[in-house]
C-alpha cells in the first residue's frame, strides 16, 4: 500500500499503525490527521476514495462520517453559551416553546445534550424526505413523549439528537445548524467539513460501504464481541435499541446525494480527516475558551446506556473517554462515527486527532482500525505508563 502525506520525526509509529490497517484489518480508503501544541505532526492517506474502487483517495477526499458529526454539532450550542445567547440549565422549552409537549417542560438544555431528554425514538418514524425537512423533522420531536423520565437516566439519541439540536439552534439564533457551523466555524477556520454538502464540493466525496471484519491475532485491539443482550437488542425491533437507529425508514443510503445535503447533525456531516482534526485543534486553541474547554471536558450523564446497553460517558453532546469509547485520556472529548471515523481533542497533551475511512464496519463506539492509530499516538505524545 502507497501511504501519501508526512509524518513529523518521532511519530513514525503512527504511519506504521495506519499502515497495518490496510494490511490486516481489512482498510480500503482512509486518512488519519493529527495535530500536537497546535502543529501538524501526522498528515497521511491511501487506498482508493470508494470503498469498490480504484480511483486514488487524494489530499482532498471527504467522507459521510456519520456520529462524528455530532461532535462538530455539541460545539454549537456551547459556543452560543460562550457568547451569552443560550443558558444550559434553562428549560429547552424557554427557547423552543412546542417542546415541552407530552412531559417534557422541564427538560434542560444540558440534559437534552447529555443524552438525557429520553426521546431517543419516534412512535412514527420518518421518511428520508420529512427527517430532511427541518420544520417537518423538529415538530415530530418537539410532539414525542418521552420513554424515561428526562433526567433520570440517559440513552444515546443516535437520529433523533440531529432533530433536538437542530430544533434548539434554529430558535435561538435564527439559523439552520448547518449555516451556523459553516458561518462561524468551518469558513473562518478554513475547514472542509460541512453538515449539508453543498452540491459544489460533491465531486470530492468518495462512496462508503461495508468492509470485512479482520481482527489479526496478538494485535492488542480492544476486544470488541458484543454481550449477548446487546446482540439480541439490534435484532428485537421493539427494543430502544433498533428503534433508535430505526428512526428513518427505509433506512436512507448514505451515498444518496440527497442525504449528504441534508443538514443531519447527529449522522450526515462530511469531513476530510484534516478538518476534523484541525476543529478540534481549534478548540484547544482559541475556539473554546478554557472555561467552555472545562465544560466540553465534564461528565454530565454516565453508567449504563439505555439504548446502547454498555456504559457510555457523555459531556454536553460530546462523547468522554471510558471503555466504551477509549479516546486519548481523562480529558479527552469527541466523538465516534459508527462504523470507523473519529475525531477528538485532548487538552492534557495537546493531541486534536482525525481519522476519516470509507470502510464501514459494524462498530458503534470504539473501531478497532481507529483504536490502532489511538494506541499508536498515546505511544508517542504520553510518557510511558501514563
Amino acid at each position: 500500500m502507497d501511504v501519501q502525506g508526512t509524518v513529523a520525526a518521532g511519530w513514525e509509529p503512527v504511519r506504521d499503525a495506519f499502515l497495518r490497517n490496510f494490511e490486516q484489518r481489512g482498510e480500503r480508503g482512509a486518512a488519519v490527521t493529527v495535530h500536537r501544541d497546535g502543529a501538524k505532526v501526522v498528515d497521511l492517506w491511501a487506498g482508493s476514495r470508494d470503498v469498490d474502487g480504484t480511483a486514488p483517495w487524494t489530499e482532498d477526499t471527504a467522507q459521510v462520517v456519520r456520529s462524528a458529526t455530532k461532535g462538530v454539532a455539541a460545539a454549537v450550542p456551547l459556543l452560543l453559551h460562550q457568547r451569552g445567547l443560550l443558558d444550559l440549565d434553562a428549560p429547552v422549552a424557554a427557547y423552543w416553546p412546542d417542546f415541552k409537549a407530552a412531559g417534557k417542560d422541564r427538560v434542560t438544555v444540558r440534559q437534552l445534550l447529555a443524552h438525557q431528554a429520553g426521546v431517543p425514538v419516534l412512535d412514527r418514524p420518518l421518511t428520508l424526505a420529512e427527517a430532511t425537512d427541518l420544520p417537518t423533522a423538529t415538530a415530530a420531536i418537539a410532539a414525542q413523549a418521552p420513554v424515561w423520565e428526562p433526567g433520570t437516566a440517559h440513552g444515546y439519541h443516535a437520529h433523533t439528537f440531529s432533530w433536538l439540536l437542530s430544533g434548539l439552534v434554529h430558535r435561538v439564533t435564527g439559523r439552520t445548524i448547518g449555516r451556523w457551523v459553516a458561518d462561524e466555524i468551518t469558513r473562518p477556520l478554513g475547514l472542509d467539513l460541512w453538515i449539508g454538502l453543498p452540491e459544489a464540493e460533491a465531486h470530492r466525496v468518495g462512496r462508503l460501504g461495508p468492509v470485512e471484519e479482520i481482527e489479526p491475532a496478538g494485535s492488542g485491539a480492544l476486544k470488541l464481541r458484543p454481550k449477548r443482550s446487546v446482540s439480541e437488542a439490534y435484532k428485537d425491533p421493539d427494543s430502544l435499541t433498533r428503534r433508535a437507529f430505526g428512526v428513518i425508514d427505509p433506512k436512507p443510503d448514505e451515498n444518496d446525494p440527497a442525504y449528504r445535503a441534508a443538514e443531519l447533525p447527529g449522522s450526515a456531516g462530511v469531513a476530510t480527516a484534516r478538518a476534523l482534526a484541525g476543529f478540534y485543534a481549534a478548540t484547544l486553541d482559541g475556539l473554546f475558551t478554557p472555561d467552555t474547554r472545562t465544560r466540553a471536558r465534564t461528565e454530565e450523564s454516565a453508567g449504563p446506556d439505555k439504548v446502547l446497553l454498555v456504559g457510555t460517558r457523555f459531556g454536553l453532546g460530546h462523547m468522554l473517554h471510558g471503555p466504551a469509547s477509549p479516546l486519548l485520556g481523562p480529558s479527552s472529548f469527541g466523538h465516534p462515527g459508527r462504523g470507523g471515523s473519529l475525531g477528538f481533542a485532548d487538552p492534557d497533551s495537546g493531541i486534536a486527532f482525525g481519522y476519516v475511512t470509507n470502510g464501514m464496519r459494524k462498530t458503534v463506539t470504539a473501531d478497532p482500525r481507529a483504536q490502532s492509530l489511538v494506541r499508536a499516538v498515546r505511544s508517542v505524545a504520553l510518557p510511558a505508563g501514563e
